[in-house]
């Protein structure tokens, strides 16, 4: 069993302090935030917040949202990430969740942890994509189903958010970060969502696929919003392509 979660932020222990006192002041010499939607992440209690996933620079911004909105998140992380010296220790004293991805047997590993994290009371942070977005003007793709599957195992609520400006601060994959001018960074929280008519239907695959649809159009409406465009009907699904699923398919495309 996973403690609960205690300090402030909720969640939030020594090294998440020591790591925000460091890391958003360099965040925001390149960068400026613009929150919305802050009363909709509940204060305590179990959650889920969800987001599409554009660059690598978005997990900073979106942990930031969520720490200065009461909560300290613990996020399903890459296991790569935590074979890095110094930031693997950190991640693990962090008490992130390290996924093994496309390894099979990994999901269920991770849903386990996760399931555990939300019935101790804590933040869940989740990207249900899985990857960064394959949209070339980097909308939301079709994602997978575990948040789904995680939504209605836990009950716990879903809080939809939606973020935009990463892209400017860090291109997709890229390691060589734009410092001035800062960019403008938007991060908007929506209410909840119901899943309530997938409750029990975990094992049902259409059913989650069709949950994990709800989800993402919830997130899209979201950036819609943000960007003031209307995302193309037909959403970028991984699983037509020929491209890897994970990791930089430009890179392995070059080779």
């Amino acid at each position: 069993m996973y403690r609960p979660p205690r300090g402030r932020p909720l969640g939030a222990n020594a090294i998440w302090h020591v790591g925000a006192a460091i890391l958003i002041p360099l965040l925001h010499l390149i960068s400026k935030p613009q929150w919305k939607g802050s009363e909709n992440i509940p204060k305590s209690g179990a959650m889920i917040a969800i987001s599409n996933h554009i660059s690598y620079a978005d997990p900073l911004i979106f942990a930031e949202f969520l720490y200065r909105n009461g909560r300290a998140a613990r996020f399903l992380g890459k296991a790569s990430l935590f074979r890095v010296p110094i930031v693997g220790w950190v991640l693990r004293h962090a008490e992130q969740v390290p996924v093994e991805r496309e390894v099979k047997g990994a999901g269920t590993a991770a849903l386990a942890h996760a399931l555990a994290f939300l019935e101790a009371g804590h933040c869940l942070g989740v990207y249900p994509e899985g990857t960064l977005t394959r949209d070339p003007n980097h909308w939301p793709m079709v994602a997978k189903t575990g948040l789904a599957r995680l939504a209605v195992m836990s009950k716990a609520p879903v809080i939809p958010c939606a973020q935009w400006g990463a892209t400017e601060i860090l291109k997709p994959y890229s390691k060589k970060p734009k410092l001035f001018p800062r960019t403008k960074v938007t991060v908007v929280a929506g209410e909840a969502l119901d899943f309530s008519p997938w409750y029990g239907k975990e094992n049902d695959h259409d059913a989650m696929v069709e949950a994990t649809t709800y989800a993402m159009a919830a997130i899209t409406d979201l950036l819609e919003g943000i960007r003031g465009e209307t995302a193309p009907a037909e959403k970028y699904d991984p699983h037509l392509s020929d491209l890897p699923r994970i990791g930089n398919y430009k890179k392995r495309k070059n080779k």
